[in-house]
């Protein structure tokens, strides 16, 4: 079974093209982190955000991105899906909820991607309906999808096009979360058979 999986991860790269080189992801990570620290670092009421990362693909785009933080603020993490296994949207579910109160609080959201922004929608809506005071949406990348989402991200770190892109968290089929640097899959189902 190892096998299996070894030899499948490494056709999905063998028919891939790197877009973003990782230099570039980490200027992009480094720019979020001004934006969010420009609003944070030198706030007089206090102001003490929950920063809530999306997992899993958020993972490797939080972990990068919280040392670069200059304010305090507290962390914590939420599991939301509307895939499981399948790359096909459905309901959403909430395999694990916000530990810490949001009731008055400022909400950061980082995510690894806003796709079809259902999901971050519905994450949204459900932190202002619990009593947050205030989220804000912090994406790694935004896809262009050529048509209106439901939701925008308040900061986002790069654009990224329409097509299945791996690397810096998000990934295909389970694999490549790890690449330093973006690529796009041609033809995953094909490759994956």
């Amino acid at each position: 079974m190892q096998d299996f999986h070894y030899t499948r991860a490494r056709a999905l790269l063998a028919n891939a093209e790197e877009i973003v080189s990782a230099d570039t992801v980490q200027a992009a990570v480094r720019n979020v982190a001004e934006v969010l620290n420009q609003r944070f670092d030198n706030d007089d009421t206090g102001e003490f955000p929950l920063v809530l990362g999306v997992m899993g693909g958020a993972v490797v785009f939080t972990g990068n991105l919280l040392p670069q933080l200059t304010f305090p603020l507290e962390f914590d993490y939420i599991h939301v899906t509307r895939y499981g296994d399948l790359d096909r949207g459905g309901e959403v579910v909430w395999k694990v909820i916000p530990r810490q109160d949001v009731t008055g609080r400022t909400i950061i959201i980082v995510d690894d991607i806003l796709d079809e922004g259902e999901t971050l929608a519905h994450v949204k809506q459900r932190l202002l309906d619990m009593g947050a005071a205030e989220v804000i949406l912090a994406v790694f990348a935004d896809k262009e999808l050529g048509k209106v989402k439901p939701v925008q991200a308040d900061i986002v770190g790069l654009t990224v096009p329409n097509q299945f892109v791996v690397g810096f968290g998000m990934d295909a089929h389970g694999y490549w979360r790890n690449l330093p640097g973006l690529w796009v899959i041609r033809d995953a189902d094909k490759v994956l058979g």
